[in-house]
């Protein structure tokens, strides 16, 4: 009897213990401040809120790997460019657009069959596809050359819905993108903190991002590049939450074992 007696005086502390389990759940909610992008901006639904930033031309360097199509009136000798045949840019797979492209080696050149080695370093798109034209109409006559990049991959991580690897077919792609790629944060992704790790010639450079700060969209770092990877980091609210959902099972285990004495008692 004595310890029955035991267990109903911790039943009825238990009861004492519940009001703190509310707040401990509690401090496992988000409120919704935290959770709008670009907040405080001054937005009108009469006129546009215009920002000066425009998307920067990406230069190709080193490990870049380039899709070079090349068409003319002698397909025989316009198809020797064209990698793994003139279907595989339409597949949509990143590992045949990978094997179709040309890789830029260290020195900032690609390798073209007859032509030989061109250099693209530092050139934007453009300037590499009016570069190659060039050279190859010296073998083809009336060519037309299109340069696409197909290297252009990143990583988002963390707090998001779908975190993995993903291709970005668009020479240009914003932050914003990016994460919705992923499927967007979650509601526990810290909004005020996200890590983006860019590659450099002198090694990886991490940039912290303020997805509430409209400023954001003038940053030099609202536009994603290749290898790109961003990390969202977790709230305290989702280490609280799982800290209230553990407590939970263990009084709900609890208060079923008194429950199950008193019944016994009586």
């Amino acid at each position: 009897m004595l310890f029955f007696s035991h267990f109903v005086r911790r039943g009825q502390k238990l009861r004492l213990l519940l009001p703190l389990l509310l707040l401990i759940s509690l401090e496992g909610c988000v409120t919704q401040g935290k959770l709008p992008y670009l907040q405080g901006g001054k937005y009108s639904t009469q006129a546009p809120t215009t920002v000066d930033n425009a998307p920067p031309a990406y230069h190709i360097q080193p490990n870049d790997v380039l899709s070079i199509r090349v068409q003319s009136s002698q397909p025989t000798l316009s198809d020797l460019f064209n990698l793994n045949g003139t279907q595989s840019i339409y597949s949509g797979d990143p590992g045949t657009l990978y094997l179709s492209g040309y890789p830029v080696d260290e020195a900032g050149s690609v390798t073209l069959p007859t032509v030989g080695k061109v250099s693209v370093r530092n050139l934007t798109l453009d300037q590499a596809q009016r570069a190659i034209q060039q050279q190859v109409t010296r073998y083809v006559r009336d060519a037309n050359v299109l340069v696409k990049l197909l290297s252009f991959k990143i990583t988002v991580l963390g707090e998001v819905r779908t975190p993995g690897r993903y291709f970005i077919y668009n020479p240009q792609a914003t932050l914003l993108e990016g994460l919705g790629m992923a499927g967007d944060l979650t509601e526990f992704g810290n909004r005020k903190n996200i890590k983006l790790v860019r590659q450099t010639p002198k090694g990886s450079k991490v940039v912290l991002l303020d997805l509430t700060d409209p400023k954001l969209l003038q940053s030099t770092y609202y536009y994603l590049r290749p290898n790109d990877a961003l990390y969202v980091e977790p709230l305290r609210a989702r280490t609280g939450r799982g800290n209230a959902t553990n407590l939970a099972l263990v009084f709900s285990g609890i208060s079923a074992v008194v429950l199950l004495l008193n019944f016994v008692l009586k």
